[in-house]
């Protein structure tokens, strides 16, 4: 945590959440390798904070590490004449914190304290070491011992124990103080206050019970530490060019740095979670935690998205697993054992008090019968065809897959042979232009416009093509039966069957079927008549308006879900649909932007339509990043392989991928951030910012990796 002293007009600001709330200029990852070392800045509205840390092996419990936080002014550009504002005042909050079982204890010397001793079973005993400096006369130290009653509750703990203290010049300054009244005996959060004018060099240390090898070396503090974190930084960037050749792409510094960034906050922003998930079955009236589990997990955004999604992961995952395949290894082991004796996941993973205090109520329960994208396999699919083949790592999620697999095979299938549906939309709802489908990822996507048994969803389809092909693949490589897997993928596979299901003539594109009309709009009912005396009633909110008798037919609504077929690289390269499709990714007036490819075409009846009268549009138009790159990828499968439209696919490859890079680097410049998604007409950042999650993809489409 950290706050600016002394603004009493702006009033006391603790910056502890990731929230884009905040506004802050810009924050995020300049480097990041995923196990050694950690450099961050992050850019407040009067200082910045250079965040990094560097571990160091030894032991049974994961070794030792130091923290080092740099806090500087901030300089503004300026005139020539123009005077820089007075450098500010700060404080600098550096806690630790219980969530579960062990100790920790405070050693004070005399006000001040100078370290904490504790135990848990997964580190063992440790002690943590705040450097102080004596000869600073500007710095003044305080601590907090309270006990919190969640991870979520630590800046409410805060809050109830600062107090005004004496400064110079007749000012005060606020701070913690002592022990929380409401707190314990045995706290499970302590606090470690620096308040001090910048610049300022904060060191914490973190030693290892169980390291017993540190004697013969130097402490990892000042100049060690600096030398250690320049060695992994040097380290890091040979690695970069060796897994991206960069340096033949012709990028200068800044989009280096740039990409390099991108990278370094997708893998800055893994974490390790633990908890239950809500979920709500056939078999329980309501909603009930299942088993505690860990996950470790990147995630969207550390600000809006700060928790595991399933079908983000995988494209999470098609960037982690070029830079650390060992990591890449250990995210999908832990998603695989979330499974439940039925084979299926939770697509959103809330697990605990502090995620949940971070996500509306509802969103919070998991339902089991919705399913949501298996892209855990474009990963698995990546490994297989790039890396040595890992025997063991497949031999160990083979039977998890399997489950997986064969849990979509029974649930989410259509009525027709060869069909699938997504599951969890809502037949019953007034409010929504188009019934969401979450399940499917692609929220607010226009499907049939009264969900029923009937519908046919073409994306779903391909995903279950993609996976029989993967399961075909790791089946074989360890010696189990391939057959079962191997004629799903062929039969799903088969050009004329997708036709047939899924060809529009009418569309001139791939689509989804049901029970469908374009004539819906969304209205605004009339208040009831006002009473005497009475104040006017509130204003209802839209509902929706059938014009038109829905019927069985084709979905019209060209756009990502249309060009699945062709994202997933199942249309033959021969086949006039893909010369079809190409056609439509050019065209302005459907797909083609200046800035990538729009998620829903201009000419589609929902084009920028809000879904509910506070839902903007979402995928309707915008721009996102991992549909993009998934188009992309294909462009080059096409324009590498034999076929009649090799030529067209490398020009419209090349003009592409080149428009997304130019556009999310311009508005990094611009806004400081990687954002969620992107404006179709201005190609503008919107959304939760950073999001580096699969927007981070970004780096792969600059180093031509795919």
């Amino acid at each position: 945590m950290w706050f600016t002293q002394f603004t009493p007009q702006q009033g006391l600001s603790i910056r502890h959440w990731c929230d884009q709330g905040d506004g802050l200029a810009k924050y995020g990852w300049l480097a990041h390798d995923g196990i050694n070392f950690g450099v961050q800045e992050i850019v407040d509205k009067d200082i910045v904070l250079t965040t990094s840390f560097v571990k160091r092996p030894g032991g049974s419990n994961g070794g030792d590490w130091t923290a080092k936080i740099v806090a500087s002014p901030r300089h503004y550009d300026s005139t020539p004449g123009d005077t820089q504002p007075k450098p500010a005042t700060i404080s600098l909050l550096f806690y630790i914190a219980l969530d579960g079982k062990g100790w920790i204890r405070p050693v004070i010397n005399g006000n001040t304290l100078t370290s904490v001793e504790g135990h848990t079973d997964s580190l063992g005993h440790f002690e943590m070491n705040f450097l102080t400096n004596s000869r600073n006369h500007e710095v003044l130290y305080n601590y907090y011992l309270s006990y919190a009653e969640g991870l979520h509750m630590l800046k409410e703990a805060v809050m109830r124990g600062l107090k005004t203290f004496p400064y110079k010049k007749g000012k005060h300054y606020i701070a913690v103080d002592g022990h929380d009244p409401h707190g314990s005996t045995e706290p499970n959060f302590i606090v470690h206050q620096v308040t001090i004018p910048v610049p300022y060099v904060m060191e914490v240390t973190f030693e290892s019970g169980s390291n017993f090898d540190r004697d013969d070396i130097e402490p990892l503090v000042g100049e060690t530490y600096d030398k250690a974190l320049r060695n992994h930084r040097v380290e890091f960037d040979n690695k970069f060019q060796t897994v991206f050749h960069f340096k033949s792409k012709g990028y200068d510094d800044e989009q280096e740095a740039f990409a390099k960034a991108a990278l370094s906050n997708m893998i800055g922003g893994i974490g390790y979670f633990y908890g239950s998930s809500l979920v709500q079955s056939l078999y329980n009236q309501q909603p009930i935690p299942n088993g505690a589990a860990p996950l470790y997990t990147a995630v969207p955004s550390r600000s809006f998205f700060p928790r595991g999604f399933l079908w983000d992961e995988g494209f999470h995952n098609l960037l982690i697993s070029q830079w650390d395949a060992s990591i890449t290894k250990d995210i999908i082991g832990h998603w695989l054992d979330l499974l439940n004796v039925e084979g299926w996941i939770p697509r959103e993973q809330i697990l605990g008090a502090e995620s949940r205090s971070k996500v509306p109520s509802e969103f919070v329960v998991q339902h089991n019968t919705n399913a949501n994208p298996p892209t855990l396999f474009l990963p698995i699919r990546y490994l297989l065809d790039h890396e040595q083949k890992d025997y063991d790592f497949l031999r160990r999620i083979y039977p998890r897959l399997q489950a997986w697999y064969n849990w979509f095979n029974t649930t989410q299938l259509g009525k027709m042979p060869g069909t699938y549906r997504w599951r969890g939309r809502n037949a019953t709802t007034n409010r929504e232009l188009n019934p969401k489908t979450l399940t499917s990822g692609l929220d607010d996507y226009p499907r049939a416009s009264h969900p029923s048994d009937d519908e046919r969803h073409v994306d779903l389809r391909c995903w279950m093509a993609l996976a029989s092909g993967v399961m075909a693949d790791i089946a074989e490589a360890i010696g189990e039966s391939s057959e079962s897997f191997r004629m799903t993928q062929s039969y799903l596979s088969d050009n004329r069957l997708l036709d047939a299901l899924h060809w529009s003539d009418e569309n001139n594109a791939y689509s989804d079927y049901g029970l469908h009309t374009d004539n819906v709009k969304l209205v605004r009912p009339k208040s009831p008549p006002l009473q005497p005396g009475m104040p006017p009633p509130p204003r209802p909110d839209l509902v929706r308006s059938v014009k038109g008798e829905p019927s069985h037919n084709f979905v019209n609504a060209v756009g990502y879900v249309s060009l699945f077929p062709f994202l997933l690289q199942i249309i033959e390269p021969s086949s006039l649909k893909l010369d079809i499709i190409l056609s439509h990714l050019r065209d302005e007036e459907l797909l083609w932007t200046k800035f990538g490819l729009r998620s829903l075409a201009k000419t589609a009846p929902q084009y920028m339509k809000k879904n509910t009268e506070h839902d903007h549009p979402y995928w309707r138009g915008p721009i996102w990043i991992n549909m993009n790159f998934l188009a992309i990828r294909a462009l080059n499968y096409y324009a590498t392989v034999d076929g009649p439209y090799k030529e067209k696919s490398g020009e419209i490859y090349t003009e592409l991928k080149n428009n997304i890079v130019q556009n999310i680097y311009e508005e990094y410049k611009r806004t400081g951030y990687i954002w969620e998604n992107y404006d179709d007409v201005s190609g503008r950042g919107h959304g939760s910012h950073p999001f580096t999650g699969w927007s981070a993809l970004v780096c792969l489409l600059m180093a031509d990796s795919y």
